[in-house]
């Protein structure tokens, strides 16, 4: 797909549809995420939907983006096709747009993290491939070897497991690191807890510890003959609440790739990332999932942008339309990470669902930029934006 060409997804839609082929996927993004869960399993959609405690989390979110509103500006001599690319730590992408590390993809499609990763490298996005994928991060690399792609760390309690993570995600070609610092524990998910469903004791989600080389030692059986065992184990090394700022510098010291934190709420937390030699930090909540009754995370945007001077700050949690990207790209973010809308797509259509959405999303994105008066998304200023 070329760059600056996302908006005529519509008109090719439109064009089918004179010639008979109507759509088979919604496009309202409450429409595809209802029909996602319709199509998902009791478990899997309480486990994809749920968030942390009431859900108040979850909510913040949506009303932070709520609060602010886009000012259209006119008679600016926009291009019809309009280009977005931008450059993150190296990473080249047709915009600032990224596919969030979403784990145990196996519980909504058997294709799994595979159909992610061909569905991205279609339209030209960069996936973060998350620890807990139901596919290796060798294999989810094999399904598109040329395509860009960064790992994300769950970062166990042994710190050798860590490290051999990060080798094998350096050897399969990935473009930096992202470690995720909010879920060294799962928090309080009352959807999971009343289907009584974790789909880690099920063997899902642990491709990953199952074929690294420290995992299995100590086994004695490997995982594919013996599973119970080696679920045990994973369980006994997921959790790490003893996780400080030193282990971050561990990490710097054993990768070259680019070092993101993802999670970070607060503007302390970027002085500190600074400070170690972090090279990006995410502004996250993890969607509202850990921590109930926090921050929403555009609230925290502009706090954590001003504190990090020349440090990039990305963005999750929430996003939904092109115009939530928009808002977050205006407040300083430099992309922004989808999560849920795509794991509805692959509810839907396994790869094809994925492109759908992407498509969707990026067309979407493009046309609330140019309409707002924006050659590129990276026009987008506070100056964009009022406070409702």
């Amino acid at each position: 797909m070329s760059t600056g060409s996302f908006a005529d997804f519509q008109n090719e839609v439109y064009l089918n549809g004179l010639f008979g082929s109507q759509p088979t996927l919604p496009f309202a993004w409450r429409e595809i995420e209802a029909a996602a869960y319709e199509a998902m399993t009791p478990g899997a959609a309480g486990y994809v939907a749920g968030g942390a405690g009431g859900e108040e989390t979850m909510a913040a979110n949506r009303a932070a983006f709520d609060r602010w509103r886009l000012v259209p500006r006119m008679l600016r001599g926009i291009p019809a096709r309009r280009a977005h690319e931008t450059t993150v730590l190296g990473t080249t992408m047709p915009a600032p747009v990224m596919l969030a590390p979403v784990g145990v993809l196996s519980i909504v499609h058997p294709d799994a993290e595979r159909a992610v990763a061909r569905a991205a490298a279609a339209v030209g996005l960069t996936m973060v491939v998350s620890t807990a994928a139901s596919t290796t991060m060798e294999d989810v690399a094999a399904q598109a070897p040329e395509a860009s792609r960064w790992y994300q760390l769950y970062w166990p309690s042994d710190r050798e497991l860590a490290a051999s993570f990060v080798r094998r995600a350096e050897a399969a070609g990935y473009e930096a690191v992202v470690v995720t610092l909010d879920t060294w524990q799962l928090g309080w998910r009352p959807r999971d807890l009343s289907t009584a469903y974790l789909p880690f004791l099920r063997a899902e989600g642990v491709a990953n510890y199952f074929a690294d080389p420290v995992f299995r030692q100590g086994l004695e059986k490997p995982p594919e003959e013996d599973q119970g065992p080696a679920v045990l184990k994973f369980l006994g090394l997921f959790n790490n609440p003893t996780l400080t700022w030193d282990d971050v510098a561990f990490l710097r010291d054993h990768t070259s790739l680019p070092l993101v934190l993802k999670g970070v709420q607060h503007p302390d937390d970027v002085g500190k990332a600074r400070g170690m030699g972090v090279d990006a930090v995410v502004c996250s909540n993890h969607g509202g999932r850990q921590v109930d009754g926090a921050i929403g995370s555009l609230d925290a945007l502009p706090g954590l942008v001003q504190a990090a001077g020349d440090l990039p700050v990305l963005f999750d949690s929430g996003i939904r339309t092109g115009a939530d990207a928009c808002k977050a790209l205006a407040l300083g973010a430099r992309a922004v990470l989808l999560g849920r809308p795509f794991v509805h797509g692959l509810a839907l259509g396994g790869e094809a669902g994925v492109q759908h959405v992407l498509r969707c999303f990026l067309a979407d994105l493009d046309l609330q930029a140019g309409l707002s008066g924006h050659a590129s998304v990276r026009e987008l200023a506070p100056s964009s934006l009022v406070r409702a």
